[in-house]
């Protein structure tokens, strides 16, 4: 079994509660980095809103993490957009460009 597939037996802290969990070993980075990133966003909410409820502090979090995934996606697709209208534009230029020298 290559290491790719190989399963491992981590634990990750959220909210001071311990979580083990089963993962591909490719998965192991990116999971402890989000445990990482939702324990300093919880840190972040508790001392700049005065919210102890973990539920509440957690509930602003996945908050946090959905509407960033959300702008990531209004983003791309806005991106897109301009970039299939930049190349329309060039291949309306070159077609006029071109039918000129025929």
């Amino acid at each position: 079994m290559s290491q790719k597939d190989e399963q491992l037996k981590i634990k990750l802290s959220i909210a001071d509660r311990v979580y083990p969990l089963t993962v591909a070993y490719s998965q192991e980075e990116g999971l402890r980095s989000a445990s990482k990133k939702i324990d300093l966003m919880i840190h972040q909410f508790e001392e700049n809103y005065a919210v102890r409820d973990k539920q509440d502090v957690l509930a602003m979090c996945a908050l946090q993490f959905a509407s960033q995934n959300e702008q990531k996606t209004i983003d791309t697709t806005d991106s897109y957009n301009k970039a299939v209208e930049r190349l329309i534009r060039l291949d309306e230029a070159l077609d006029r460009v071109l039918s000129k020298k025929i």
